[in-house]
């Protein structure tokens, strides 16, 4: 098994392009698996992990209701924003300036065939972040993400996740509001949740900015732990 995981930071990158780009790693991993299967071969199977930051665009899942969307193509336009429906589960989200975005694509042979696991896996890796800024991130039953004071009247969310799998193959990811500018999720109904609100981690530490590099090697360095993985390119976290 290849626990070994491509870092890369795309930076502020297209929503379109990136997914596109994500498509392209996804099927060479996809590929290598059926040639294998095919041919009795055992070529290895690479993994990746992106981070990018998107411009301000909202994302519909396969399963989504359009009637989340709050806004039509014209408002959209005003906003600066762009709207796709694409291929993972879930309902809508939105990505924009000052959220992390990771797109961790992984033969999950390397690692195990699981797919709820790999999703608490996720969660875990941005609950133990959170813990140490002295937030308690938690998981909401029934509804995948990260959240906070759950089963209160304050239950808000802070990481939306939603991922595709083929073959053991995942892609897409999670997004996370470090600075994330909240007005943008009034126009939509997050995640199709009428009844919860969303926030920030700046919001939360009662900060005008959290410093986002510090906050991805957080994130980096509880994957690693919890996938047993390695990073082997020259953004390897210290």
């Amino acid at each position: 098994m290849n626990k070994k995981v491509l870092l890369q930071d795309l930076g502020y990158k297209d929503y379109k392009e990136t997914w596109d780009y994500q498509e392209t790693l996804f099927q060479g991993i996809v590929d290598t698996k059926i040639k294998n299967r095919r041919e009795g071969s055992q070529l290895p199977t690479p993994n990746y992990f992106l981070f990018v930051e998107h411009p301000h665009v909202f994302t519909l899942g396969k399963s989504g209701d359009m009637d989340n969307l709050l806004i039509d193509e014209k408002a959209l336009e005003e906003k600066g924003a762009t709207f796709y429906k694409i291929n993972r589960g879930g309902d809508i989200t939105y990505h924009g300036p000052g959220q992390i975005v990771g797109y961790p694509i992984l033969d999950l042979d390397n690692f195990f065939t699981d797919i709820h696991k790999y999703l608490r896996f996720l969660e875990e890796m941005v609950i133990r972040t959170l813990a140490e800024y002295g937030i308690k991130g938690e998981r909401s039953e029934g509804e995948t993400g990260v959240w906070l004071d759950v089963r209160t009247p304050f239950a808000r969310k802070i990481c939306a996740m939603g991922v595709r799998a083929s073959r053991w193959v995942t892609m897409h990811g999670f997004a996370f509001n470090v600075n994330a500018d909240l007005g943008y999720f009034d126009l939509m109904i997050p995640c199709g949740i009428k009844d919860k609100a969303v926030t920030s981690l700046n919001v939360e530490l009662g900060r005008v900015e959290v410093d986002i590099e510090e906050v991805k090697q957080k994130l980096l360095r509880h994957f690693v732990t919890l996938f047993e993985a390695e990073w082997i390119d020259e953004k390897t976290p210290a």
